[in-house]
C-alpha cells in the first residue's frame, strides 16, 4: 500500500500523467503513407528515414532548476508550461526552415551549423533568451495570464507575435488571424518593410553587398519582405472535433510550408506534426528534464532537445477542438481567406516594437510596461 506522502504527490500531479493506452507509439508494419510537416514517407520502406525526420525536430519539454521567473517566481514549468513548450517547438521549426531549410536533418553527436546553435539558444530557459519560458510567461501577463497559469493555443500565438517584435536576427512577421479570417492585405502590410535609401543602404551595408547593389542598379532598393509566420486559431467543434473538418485538417500537414498545429486542454498540450491514416503524430512536452545552459565554448549540448523515441499518436477525433494552425491554402474551408481588410473591422495597424531604451528581455522583465499591448479575443466557434 502506498504511503500517504506518495498518495499526496500522485494526487497533486495526477493531471500530468499521460494515459498511454490512448496513444499508439510504435508504427505498424504497413504499406501506408505518413505525412510529416509537408513531407511524405512510405512507412514500409522508409521507416528509418521517417524516424530520423521526426527526431530532427527540436523537442522542448518541462524543465526544472532554471532561474526563478521574474526573480521570485517558479523555477520549473512542470504542470503548467506544456502549451508554452509546444509554441516553442512550432516556432523553432519555423526558424529551422528559415535558416537551414526543411530538408536539413539533425544527427546525434554531429557538429551542427552555427545557425542551428543560435536558434537553439533563442529558447534556453534564461530571461535574456528571446523565446525562453521566462519571456513567454511574463509576456503572458499582458494577455491576462498569471505566471504559472496554463496558456491556451491562442494566447501562446499572441505572446509569440509580441516577442517576435524584439527578435531582430530572425525578423519574422507573425500574423495571428482573428474571427477565422486571414486578410491578405494586412499580411502584406506586415511583411513589406520600407526600402532603404541608396545613401543609407551604402552606409550600412557591407562592402560586398555595396558592390552587388551597385551592379544591380536602382532596382536593388526595393521593399524588403519579412518571412511570414501565419497562425490561425480555430475551434473545430464544441466539446470534440467535428468529423466534417477531419480531411481538411489532415491536408494542412501536406503543405510544404506547414509547421503543424498546437492543440490541447489544461495540462495536456501537444505539438502535432503529421498523420498516419486517421491518427495524428505529435511531440509530447510532458517530460521534466533539468535546465541546460550554454557551455564554456558557447555551444549547447543538444542531446535532450531531440526526441529519440518513437513518437506518439492519437486518433484525430480525440483531438481537443481548440487548435492553432500554421497554414495558408485557399481551398480549406476551416477559415476564410480574403484579399481586402473587412470594412466593418477597425483599421489594421501592423504591430511595432515599443519605443524603449532597454533590450527586449529587460523590457518585459517589468510586467507593468506590458500595458501597451492590447488583449486579444479568445477563439471563435466555426459555423458549419
Amino acid at each position: 500500500m502506498a504511503s500517504p506522502c506518495i498518495l499526496r504527490v500522485l494526487s497533486k500531479y495526477e493531471n500530468q500523467i499521460t494515459i498511454f493506452t490512448d496513444y499508439l507509439e510504435e508504427f505498424p508494419d504497413a504499406d501506408e503513407l505518413v505525412w510529416i510537416l509537408g513531407k511524405q514517407h512510405l512507412l514500409k520502406t522508409e521507416k528509418s528515414k521517417l524516424l530520423s525526420d521526426i527526431s530532427a525536430r527540436l523537442w522542448f519539454t518541462y524543465r526544472r532548476k532554471f532561474s526563478p521567473i521574474g526573480g521570485t517566481g517558479p523555477s520549473s514549468d512542470a504542470g503548467w508550461g506544456c502549451m508554452l513548450r509546444c509554441g516553442q517547438m512550432m516556432l523553432a521549426q519555423a526558424l529551422i526552415c528559415r535558416h537551414l531549410g526543411r530538408d536539413w536533418n539533425w544527427e546525434k553527436q554531429k557538429e551542427q551549423p552555427k545557425e542551428y546553435q543560435r536558434i537553439l539558444q533563442c529558447f534556453l530557459d534564461r530571461k535574456d533568451c528571446c523565446y525562453s519560458i521566462h519571456q513567454m510567461a511574463q509576456m503572458g501577463v499582458g494577455e491576462g495570464k498569471s505566471i504559472g497559469e496554463w496558456f491556451g493555443p491562442n494566447t501562446v500565438a499572441q505572446v509569440l507575435k509580441k516577442l517576435a517584435l524584439f527578435d531582430e536576427w530572425n525578423s519574422l512577421a507573425v500574423y495571428v488571424s482573428m474571427d477565422n479570417t486571414v486578410v491578405i492585405e494586412d499580411i502584406k502590410k506586415m511583411c513589406c518593410t520600407l526600402p532603404l535609401s541608396a545613401d543609407t543602404a551604402a552606409e550600412s551595408a557591407p562592402d560586398s553587398l555595396n558592390a552587388s547593389t551597385q551592379r544591380r542598379g536602382p532596382s536593388a532598393c526595393r521593399p524588403a519582405w519579412k518571412p511570414l509566420l501565419l497562425i490561425v486559431p480555430l475551434r473545430l467543434g464544441i466539446n470534440q472535433i467535428n468529423p466534417v473538418y477531419v480531411d481538411a485538417f489532415k491536408e494542412c500537414f501536406k503543405m510544404p510550408q506547414s509547421l503543424g498545429a498546437l492543440g490541447g486542454k489544461p495540462n495536456n498540450a501537444y505539438y502535432f506534426i503529421g498523420f498516419l491514416g486517421n491518427e495524428l503524430i505529435f511531440l509530447d512536452p510532458h517530460t521534466t528534464q533539468t535546465f541546460v545552459d550554454t557551455e564554456e565554448n558557447g555551444t549547447v549540448d543538444d542531446q535532450t532537445f531531440h526526441c529519440l523515441q518513437s513518437p506518439q499518436r492519437m486518433n484525430i477525433l480525440n483531438l481537443d477542438p481548440s487548435v492553432a494552425l500554421e497554414i495558408l491554402k485557399e481551398n480549406l474551408r476551416m477559415f476564410e481567406l480574403v484579399q481586402k481588410h473587412p470594412s466593418h473591422w477597425p483599421p489594421f495597424v501592423p504591430p511595432a516594437k515599443p519605443e524603449v531604451t532597454t533590450t527586449g528581455a529587460e523590457f518585459i522583465d517589468s510586467t507593468e510596461q506590458l500595458e501597451e499591448f492590447d488583449l486579444e479575443e479568445d477563439f471563435e466557434i466555426l459555423s458549419i
